[in-house]
């Protein structure tokens, strides 16, 4: 289902709901209810159980977008590595060089290709990735400089080698959810509470209180499918991006 599906039936079942509790409350409500006055203390309770969970919210908002932020740093960091290996050899002998480009490309267009696919369906790296990575990094350690300054660029193309992978290992250990159960299970139940305490209020049949309500209730539905879309980096709509690779080894795609 499309991320602006879920979003969509999210948004009008949050006012759906809320306007049906409404009026089902209205037409069982006694004919003598006194709806013009609501106590001072569900007041100040509602005040800040609207306040602590717009912390919390904007807690988990942060979180996640934290968590979005250093995935894409991650891909970033190792496509630049990658770039500056396959720059740096051109001062090895031919068939070294080729070699080793051909290397980085390879890698790179499985990465691309095939693992982010993987990524996002399953949360896991590729053995095919591990393999082409491995292959790349044996090219590159077992060259013997044959010169002063082919001895010079050695060791900065080791320095790079070990960015990459540590950039990988850390893009493998970004992927799935970052936020926990627990936090999904008070979001969820603050969100019932928060909204549940509209209904304290006293709310009745009245146009601009049912909008009210509605677009209330709306927002908070939209805050939480926004956590949920930024949760899990690689894998939902607002997703890191494979650009850095795209935009350093744009040969790949053609």
């Amino acid at each position: 289902m499309p991320d602006w599906l879920v979003l969509t039936l999210a948004m009008v079942g949050a006012c759906v709901v809320v306007i049906a509790i409404t009026f089902l409350r209205n037409r069982r409500a006694a004919v003598d209810e006194d709806t013009s006055e609501t106590p001072d203390v569900i007041e100040y309770m509602t005040m800040w159980i609207g306040v602590v969970y717009a912390i919390v919210l904007g807690l988990a908002m942060a979180g996640v977008w934290e968590a979005r932020g250093a995935a894409q740093d991650h891909v970033q960091t190792e496509a630049v590595a990658l770039h500056e290996i396959s720059e740096r050899v051109r001062v090895y002998p031919p068939d070294a060089r080729d070699r080793i480009r051909d290397d980085v490309n390879a890698y790179v267009g499985q990465v691309v290709h095939t693992e982010w696919k993987t990524m996002a369906d399953h949360d896991r790296l590729t053995a095919r990735g591990n393999e082409l990575f491995q292959r790349m990094r044996d090219d590159v350690t077992d060259y013997q400089p044959k010169s002063d300054f082919e001895a010079q660029a050695y060791q900065p193309l080791l320095d790079q080698i070990a960015a990459a992978a540590e950039a990988r290992a850390d893009r493998g250990n970004s992927m799935g959810a970052t936020m926990p159960n627990v936090v999904w299970f008070g979001l969820l139940t603050g969100a019932v509470i928060t909204i549940g305490m509209v209904f304290a209020l006293q709310i009745r049949r009245t146009g601009r209180e049912i909008v009210l309500a509605g677009l209330f209730s709306a927002l908070i539905a939209f805050l939480l499918f926004l956590i949920w879309d930024f949760d899990s980096p690689y894998s939902r709509g607002i997703t890191a991006s494979a650009e850095p690779f795209l935009r350093l080894f744009p040969q790949i795609m053609g």
